[in-house]
């Protein structure tokens, strides 16, 4: 038998209904005795799924590719302090991903101080860099002890500073891991991506473990080619005689005097297990045993 497809439709809300009203309670509960997990519901819904173009600010356009999804700064804030990392006035939003695979987040952020000089990239100090970044971890470690989650630590770089002057993208990473635990492979690792603009630059910050980071190396790279400064906001489009020029270099943005505030951000992986992907896994659980029944029918 055929179904027209407003029957079907029809039947699938009314299957679909009693098992949602009883999930939805379920998880109301749920969100009483662990508020952790009504944040995680809360970026889930306000989340954008790709492809969409998503606006920053008034600077640049993201370009979210399928496969991944962006959540807004209110919902993330709340996501980024509930994993111990400290967000401020520059903080835009998050990137995850939203099809099953990999526990890593992507930050977002946009710094408007001026035109960033680059001409320090042809004379990195790597160590003097290196140190500023553990100073300013180690700052930050109060924040997180404060909210009953583990001091971090700087474990030594991923991939020293490099800057592709041609694109004016500039990608470091360092790795972390728990204060005094033994190092190893699921190490926090977090993998620095910017891009200049005209009045200043836009940071994304891809956080994961060491054992995946060379495999997840090309998402880092693709996430920050999509994000694009719109005309007249673009690196090239400086006027000397008119715009104003950051205090600092590009030095800056490599454990200087800009990320010294900050720090680095911790991973928290079991977040992502316990409640990130339980949304989408319960979403396809409930909706895929439809589909399959009345359109294999049809």
């Amino acid at each position: 038998m055929i179904l027209p497809l407003v029957r079907i439709c029809a039947l699938a809300t009314l299957l679909l209904a009693a098992p949602l009203q009883a999930q939805e309670k379920e998880q109301a509960a749920n969100d009483v005795a662990d508020p952790g997990a009504a944040i995680w519901k809360a970026a889930n819904t306000a989340m954008q799924r790709g492809p969409i173009d998503v606006a920053l600010i008034d600077q640049a356009v993201l370009h979210v590719p399928a496969g991944y999804g962006y959540v807004p700064r209110k919902e993330s804030v709340a996501v980024m302090e509930l994993m111990g990392n400290r967000t401020n006035d520059k903080f835009i939003g998050l990137i995850f991903p939203t099809a099953d695979g990999g526990n890593w987040f992507a930050t977002l952020d946009y710094t408007g101080e001026g035109y960033i000089k680059d001409d320090e990239a042809k004379n990195w100090d790597a160590d003097a860099l290196l140190d500023n970044l553990k100073q300013g971890t180690e700052a930050d470690n109060e924040f997180r002890e404060k909210r009953g989650i583990k001091p971090i630590e700087v474990t030594g770089w991923i991939e020293r500073p490099n800057y592709d002057a041609a694109n004016h993208r500039l990608v470091w990473s360092i790795g972390s891991k728990e204060k005094g635990a033994v190092a190893g492979d699921d190490n926090g690792v977090n993998y620095n991506t910017y891009v200049l603009g005209r009045e200043g630059y836009i940071a994304l910050d891809f956080v994961t473990s060491q054992k995946a980071i060379e495999a997840e190396k090309p998402i880092a790279a693709n996430l920050l080619a999509a994000v694009e400064f719109k005309p007249g906001r673009r690196y090239a489009d400086f006027s000397a005689s008119t715009d104003k020029i950051a205090t600092y270099g590009i030095a800056a943005l490599v454990g200087g005097v800009v990320l010294k505030k900050i720090g680095l951000f911790a991973v928290a992986a079991a977040f992502f297990a316990k409640f990130f992907k339980l949304f989408i896994v319960a979403f396809f659980a409930v909706i895929a045993p439809v589909y399959k029944k009345f359109f294999k029918r049809a």
